[in-house]
Formats: C-alpha cells, sequence, structure tokens
C-alpha cells in the first residue's frame, strides 16, 4: 500500500506533467502568430448572427440543407458568393445584408477556404471516431 509520501509524489509528478504538456501544446499551435483580418473577424459574426451554421457546414461541421463553405471561395469566388447573398435561392432565404456585412461574410469565407480543405466525403474515419484528411 502507498504511503501518503509516495502519493504526494506522484500527484506532484503528474500536475507538473500535465502543466508542461499543457504549456508544450499551446506554445506548438499550427497557427502560432497567425493574425486574422478585423474582416474576417467582423464575418465570422456576421456568419453567427444570421445562423449560418444552421444549414451550411464548415470543416463538414454544421447543418446539411445546405453545401459545405470551406473551400466555397476557391471554388466559386467572391461573385458568385454575392450573387447568392443578394438573390438567395429556393432554400436559402434572402437576408437583406448590407454591402459591409456580405464583404464581411465573403472575407470570413477567403479566411476559412486558406486554411484548409474539407470535403466530407474524403475522410477516413475510424471505429474509435477520429478521422483523417
Amino acid at each position: 500500500m502507498a504511503t501518503d509520501r509516495q502519493k504526494v509524489v506522484i500527484a506532484v509528478f503528474l500536475s507538473v506533467s500535465f502543466l508542461f504538456y499543457s504549456f508544450y501544446l499551446y506554445f506548438s499551435m499550427p497557427f502560432k502568430g497567425y493574425i486574422k483580418d478585423q474582416e474576417a473577424c467582423d464575418g465570422k459574426m456576421v456568419w453567427q448572427h444570421y445562423n449560418c451554421n444552421a444549414c451550411h457546414q464548415i470543416y463538414g461541421l454544421g447543418g446539411y440543407l445546405g453545401p459545405d463553405l470551406t473551400n466555397e471561395y476557391s471554388l466559386k469566388g467572391k461573385d458568385v458568393i454575392n450573387a447568392f447573398l443578394i438573390s438567395g435561392t429556393s432554400t436559402m432565404p434572402v437576408f437583406h445584408m448590407s454591402e459591409k456585412e456580405m464583404n464581411d461574410l465573403v472575407a470570413f469565407l477567403k479566411d476559412v477556404d486558406r486554411t484548409g480543405s474539407a470535403d466530407p466525403r474524403t475522410f477516413t474515419i475510424y471505429p474509435n471516431g477520429t478521422i483523417e484528411q
């Protein structure tokens, strides 16, 4: 049976290990030094305000009524995205966004587009629930 001293040593070791690993992860993030522009940050707020995630996905996460918009900027471009925002479609309503809101949302989608690709059909899904691109 472990003595009180052994329990304290184990607790201290685990605590120090946890702190060390936490700092290691924090300072070795892949986007360290990544600075978003204000327009893209505002666009994220527009995305949230109009609840775009209810119908659309980013990186395969979100609603399924609309398409995944992760790489829509590089596939369609700013003009096509603006046309959808102005006119809507049979399933997407017209939101009557201001020009600033549309520009911010497009900046957000451009920023998301450059961070990676997401086509859930190409993901490998493992039995433990993790995925690999």
